[in-house]
């Protein structure tokens, strides 16, 4: 595929699945849904600056097609001129239509954007102060509030967050205090504000009925009532959570069931070493009601499980050979 048959939603694939990543910009923060279930956001001038953080930018970049259309077209490069991103949702696990919004803030040539946009049949809207660009179904919106500040999402959220800021709607205090702390401190944060059993609804758990299979996960997910982690990049990457029980025995049972986890991956994992570099990594304790979780690894150690990963995805289709 070349840059002319460079679809419209292409174009709205690749502009949005790249802004999947940023820190807690308090402009980008009022634009968030009151009720979001899960925030999450990179600061991305800080990734870029550490050994991991360049290597996955740099893979995304030279892996994706799309990407490399959407530089083609209108110049903007997101490794580039994204600083920060933001992302939320209040969606309904398990509803048929997912709606959220992704906010970055970066540098956005909003003519060149539109232009390339509205060729392959984009159309736009001026609502509110913002330029909107929107796919021919209008499911699917791209703001620009200025240069700098965009927000995509499903077409009502984006709509909904530019109006935000002059509702005074924002979130609740204890939510943008757990999100104030852990953005400050990581380069990538995530901050759930709901039970996890909430999200995992689809999960099932207990003995097996039928074809269904029991998923030990599933006991793990009831117990866990809030938790927010994040990962900070360098020479080594540090990833924690601290994870919310309902009381000290269920945090005490949480931590064991999940140290009890994580010795089943040691044990598997004798002939895999960079699996079981992994395992050793972790620690667990419970504190009061919180699970606190940390894993530690060097760079170098984290790229080449990234790679793994990767190779293992890649693979997986072509399993079967007819004779």
């Amino acid at each position: 595929m070349n840059a002319r048959t460079l679809t419209t939603a292409t174009l709205f694939t690749a502009f949005a699945g790249v802004l999947t990543a940023s820190a807690a910009d308090s402009q980008l923060l009022s634009m968030v849904m009151p009720d979001a279930k899960v925030v999450a956001g990179v600061n991305v001038d800080s990734a870029k600056a550490s050994p991991f953080g360049l290597y996955i930018l740099t893979q995304m970049q030279s892996n994706n097609t799309d990407l490399q259309q959407l530089i083609t077209l209108t110049g903007f490069d997101p490794t580039r001129d994204v600083h920060e991103v933001l992302a939320a949702t209040a969606a309904t696990p398990g509803s048929k239509t997912i709606t959220g919004l992704v906010l970055a803030r970066g540098n956005f040539d909003i003519g060149m954007i539109t232009a390339a946009a509205t060729l392959k049949g984009a159309l736009t809207e001026a609502y509110n102060g913002a330029s909107i660009l929107e796919d021919p179904k209008q499911m699917v919106g791209i703001a620009f509030l200025n240069s700098t500040l965009v927000a995509a999402g499903d077409l009502a959220s984006v709509k909904a967050a530019i109006d935000r800021p002059s509702t005074g709607q924002t979130l609740p205090s204890g939510v943008l205090s757990q999100v104030n702390q852990w953005s400050g401190s990581q380069d990538a944060w995530i901050v759930t504000t709901v039970p996890l059993s909430a999200m995992t609804a689809g999960m099932t758990g207990g003995a097996a009925t039928g074809n269904s299979m029991p998923n030990p996960m599933a006991g793990v997910a009831q117990q866990i009532q809030q938790m927010a982690g994040g990962v900070k990049f360098g020479n080594s990457v540090v990833g924690t959570a601290a994870i919310q029980a309902d009381n000290a025995a269920d945090a005490t049972q949480l931590a064991n069931t999940m140290q009890f986890l994580v010795n089943l991956l040691q044990m598997q994992a004798q002939k895999d070493q960079q699996m079981a570099n992994l395992a050793q990594a972790i620690t667990i304790g419970a504190q009061g009601t919180t699970v606190n979780l940390s894993v530690t690894l060097p760079s170098a150690q984290f790229q080449q499980l990234f790679q793994m990963e990767k190779k293992a995805t890649v693979g997986t289709p072509n399993v079967h050979v007819k004779k």
